[in-house]
């Protein structure tokens, strides 16, 4: 069932290339004295989309301005496909009048059935089924590696364009790794060591007689521990390693101070580098939200599709939120340094939705 359905749908589209390719023609010889107006451009754009569309093609950088080259070029393999899918409906409209004239015990042709005869017919309509099939795959595959060879990227270009792309990922992450660094830095001096001497001081009183002191001590204490663990899992979770990002979520959720649910759908664990980078993600938005979108409630999705983990962090804040902040800077940073994407989306009013897209395959 499956090999029919693929075998008609590429008769179907062999016939759709065979009447595109008549069509462009027709476009490219009415269009070509107005060829550099951006009306035609626009439409040449169009009808190359159609075509990679009925190819399957996904090229999204493909090259602009070969687009009328293009449809002009595929004339003659829409023309070759045209003959093969009519010499295949000669050949079915011939074998059909054939079955149904020797199964009522007629001639075809003068033609009455005999062992030599069924036997030649046989072997000759399986040799010209497999020419006819071999043909529409070759139609096909001619029809991708031209549109693949005039409308692709030129390859030294797209090298060119991956190592600006790694070259800016590699600064973007050594940015974040100072950044982060410096946040480290400020939140060790401005909290933990400012409570560090606070607590100094009230023990030095405590031991000159003010036993009242303790209680407080041990606030300032507990308070201090607090900041050192937030500041510890800022530099690396470890309950990853022990827990995976279900249960790590969760305690995110646990610390907030709004309320936050969590839906983690992944089969198995990704990588670490993917785990990790999906924490932090998840983490340093429902901190913005917290901060700064006076939301009352911050839904965290995880899931898996295909090759890539998801991670969708929506809130029901205020919205406009800065997707050029540092916060949300670093993010995209360390998920552009997985080849992955990240977007912001917030209009003001809200919601505020943010998504990454980690490959892990």
């Amino acid at each position: 069932m499956r090999w029919t359905a693929s075998g008609l749908r590429l008769v179907g589209a062999v016939t759709a290339g065979a009447v595109t390719a008549l069509l462009g023609l027709l476009f490219v010889l009415v269009t070509a004295p107005f060829a550099d107006r951006p009306a035609v451009r626009a439409a040449a754009a169009w009808l190359t989309g159609l075509e990679l569309r009925r190819l399957r093609l996904d090229l999204p950088d493909r090259r602009e301005g070969d687009e009328r080259r293009f449809l002009a070029a595929r004339v003659p393999v829409g023309v070759l496909g045209g003959l093969v899918v009519f010499l295949l409906m000669f050949g079915i409209d011939v074998a059909t009048r054939l079955v149904w004239s020797w199964s009522r015990g007629e001639a075809f042709d003068g033609m009455l059935p005999t062992p030599p005869l069924l036997a030649y017919m046989f072997l000759s309509g399986s040799v010209l089924l497999f020419l006819e099939a071999t043909g529409l795959v070759g139609v096909d595959s001619l029809d991708r590696r031209l549109a693949v060879r005039l409308l692709a990227p030129d390859p030294a270009e797209a090298l060119r364009r991956r190592i600006d792309e790694l070259t800016e990922s590699r600064a973007g992450v050594v940015a974040a790794v100072d950044a982060e660094r410096r946040r480290i830095e400020r939140d060790l001096h401005d909290g933990v060591q400012q409570r560090l001497v606070a607590l100094s001081m009230l023990a030095g009183r405590a031991r000159r007689g003010r036993p009242e002191l303790l209680e407080q001590l041990h606030e300032q204490a507990q308070q201090t521990l607090v900041e050192l663990r937030e500041v510890a899992w800022r530099v690396y979770p470890s309950g990853l390693d022990a827990h995976g990002l279900p249960e790590t979520l969760a305690g995110v959720a646990e610390r907030a101070s709004v309320k936050v649910t969590v839906t983690c759908d992944l089969p198995e664990r990704p990588p670490v580098a993917v785990e990790t980078a999906a924490y932090f993600v998840a983490s340093e938005a429902v901190t913005n939200a917290a901060k700064h979108s006076g939301a009352t409630l911050v839904t965290i999705g995880v899931r898996r599709e295909g090759t890539m983990v998801i991670v969708r962090v929506e809130d029901d804040g205020m919205g406009g939120a800065d997707a050029t902040g540092g916060g949300l800077t670093g993010l995209a940073r360390r998920v552009a340094a997985l080849d992955g994407r990240f977007t912001v989306t917030s209009p003001p009013g809200g919601p505020t939705v943010i998504e990454a897209e980690l490959p892990c395959g």
